[in-house]
């Protein structure tokens, strides 16, 4: 039994993860696409379960495993077979750790693989080709663990009343553990990623849904729905909540920003609430209208719509570095939907032993088994090349560890020398330190930015220190400020090159900065750029407030590194649009915002000084 109007809901999902992927700067939110999708599989498959235990009065787990089996792989290796030669197209980055990529997304394991490499969407390195398989790993975990706590309910539940009750309570306490961990888990929220792709904090959707499914199901309902609702609202009425549910979910896809921790606290909970609210409206038109039949533009965009979210990520990822934002997402748009509908009108039906009529000719599993068999030896042949010629790590990781490691050396080379110099010169060092003498030249503390063009910034300045690392917000780059200046290293010219990572206490941080720094020395401002950001993130709104504070404070000075990076886009070209690590000719722009801020700073007064 097919629920018309269900396809609105994954039709709306859909949407949501395309706008996002598709323009990220305008639809910040569409992430919740995904949490839509999870609710309504947790809807479905309970329900589904539900009805086969009211019929049957057991449930088939190697049947249920099987279906998911046929459903979710075929489409998945299609996937990953049909965007393997479009990297081509795309530099050797795009194929970084590409086995670790590929096994992770066929073992169901891409979101633990993705907390353990720090990727994310908005990942300020190349994005992972398959990182979107995140959300497939989270649901066949679900669908394993979910499908064998219901196989032995089945076995301890003597009436469909009683299986239903255990269901319903069950996932009631399982969506409150995890909605709770992710409330927990982002009120001291310090990196996103982590809690976004966690199936412990991320689960909870499925179980809202699975919720939904005990009480208003697909065919066998509680009599309280039938007769509460199924009865009394009207035709209208139904379609008004589903509307309204709706409405507030594209609300949300536009609202929301994957870098704010109230969507971690209430947004994610929210999607599946307004997401159960749309399924539960749809459930009850569909009751109200036995005459009416679905518009099949919809039934044909829903039996694609898993599939085209699997072809979508990589082959936008990969077209968007050949055409603009708009020609990439029209000719993404058009090549996933033609191999979504190859997946599931002809290959996914082939493989589960059926017949499928194209053009008014009959197809079997035998007359394509060896055309399939030839296609799936070149792919797996071309993907063993691509796996053997994958770089571990991308040209900028490279070059931010290899900044990292030489920036090490540094410190253990000067700890050393300090350690091993003459006793004379260790008690004139001590004295010097006593007498709090502030060292003349400039100590830069940056973050991965900073680090990628630490290389090049050495060879051109004189008397500078730098400090930088990976993922450093402002409140880590105090510490690091603090412990230069009570250990008297901090030279008198502190440029500050923070917020890349800026988090929402950032004017509490930077505030921090300005108070505790000791009299006898400027400070400087670089303001972050990020190339994804628009005027809604943490890293632009810190260079805005940044900008106000030279009038404030007389001895800050401002470099306006965004600025200088928006006037010269061609200088990100072929770069995530932040970093730029091994490039000269950005980072002697880089280089001459510091310098030119460091040439200001010098005609004014020192803190402290009138």
């Amino acid at each position: 039994m097919r629920i018309k109007w269900f396809s609105l809901i994954r039709i709306t999902g859909l949407i949501c993860v395309l706008l996002y992927h598709f323009f990220q700067m305008r639809y910040t939110g569409g992430f919740i696409g995904v949490d839509i999708f999870f609710t309504f599989s947790g809807y479905l498959i309970t329900a589904l379960i539900i009805d086969e235990f009211s019929k049957t009065k057991k449930f088939s787990l190697h049947d249920f495993y099987y279906r998911r089996v046929m459903r979710i792989v075929p489409p998945l290796i299609l996937m990953i077979c049909v965007v393997l030669p479009f990297t081509l197209l795309v530099g050797r980055d795009y194929i970084t750790d590409l086995t670790r990529q590929i096994a992770a997304a066929l073992g169901f394991v891409t979101n633990i693989f993705e907390i353990n490499t720090g990727g994310t969407y908005e990942s300020r390195f190349i994005p992972h080709l398959f990182v979107h398989t995140w959300s497939l790993a989270i649901e066949v975990q679900f669908y394993l663990l979910w499908g064998l706590c219901l196989y032995l309910l089945t076995k301890y539940s003597q009436t469909v009343k009683q299986f239903r009750w255990r269901v319903f309570g069950g996932s009631f306490a399982l969506a409150t553990i995890s909605a709770l961990a992710m409330y927990l888990r982002a009120k001291q929220l310090t990196e996103f990623s982590p809690i976004y792709f966690s199936s412990v904090t991320h689960i909870f959707p499925f179980f809202i849904g699975s919720m939904l499914g005990a009480i208003a199901g697909i065919q066998d309902v509680l009599p309280q729905f039938s007769e509460s609702f199924a009865k009394h609202w009207t035709k209208k009425w139904a379609a008004i909540f589903m509307g309204v549910n709706l409405g507030c979910l594209f609300i949300l896809a536009y609202c929301l920003r994957f870098s704010e921790q109230i969507t971690y606290m209430f947004g994610f909970l929210l999607a599946s609430l307004f997401a159960a609210g749309a399924i539960f409206g749809a459930n009850v038109l569909h009751r109200k209208t036995p005459d009416i039949k679905e518009p099949q533009i919809f039934t044909y965009l829903a039996d694609i719509s898993y599939s085209v979210y699997l072809f979508h990520w990589p082959l936008f990822v990969i077209l968007s570095k050949r055409y603009s934002n708009w020609g990439a997402a029209l000719l993404t748009t058009i090549l996933a939907v033609i191999f979504a509908s190859f997946s599931y009108y002809f290959l996914e039906p082939l493989l589960r032993g059926k017949d499928v009529a194209v053009l008014g000719k009959t197809f079997n599993l035998k007359q394509v088994l060896a055309p399939l068999g030839i296609f799936t030896t070149l792919a797996v042949g071309f993907g063993v090349y691509l796996c053997l010629q994958a770089p571990t790590i991308s040209s900028l990781e490279q070059n931010l560890l290899l900044g990292g490691i030489q920036q090490d050396v540094t410190k253990l080379e000067t700890a050393y020398a300090k350690a091993t110099a003459p006793k004379v010169e260790q008690q004139l060092a001590q004295t010097q330190t006593a007498d709090q003498t502030i060292p003349e030249g400039t100590t830069i503390i940056g973050d991965s930015v900073t680090l990628g063009s630490r290389s090049y910034l050495l060879e051109h300045m004189e008397n500078v220190d730098i400090d930088a690392e990976g993922n450093r917000t402002m409140n880590l780059a105090y510490d690091v400020l603090m412990n230069l200046q009570n250990t008297n290293q901090l030279r008198q010219n502190v440029v500050i090159c923070i917020g890349t990572n800026a988090l929402d206490d950032y004017q509490e941080q930077t505030q921090k900065v300005i108070d505790d720094l000791k009299d006898g020395h400027h400070l400087i401002f670089i303001t972050p750029h990020d190339g994804n950001a628009d005027s809604s993130y943490n890293s632009y709104k810190l260079g805005v407030w940044e900008r106000t504070l030279p009038k404030k404070y007389n001895f800050i000075t401002i470099g306006d590194w965004d600025e200088v990076a928006r006037a010269h886009p061609e200088a990100f070209e072929g770069t995530d649009g932040t970093h730029f690590g091994g490039r000269e000719d950005t980072s002697k722009l880089y280089l001459d915002c510091i310098q030119d801020a460091l040439k200001r700073a010098q005609k004014t007064p020192l803190k402290g000084e009138k």
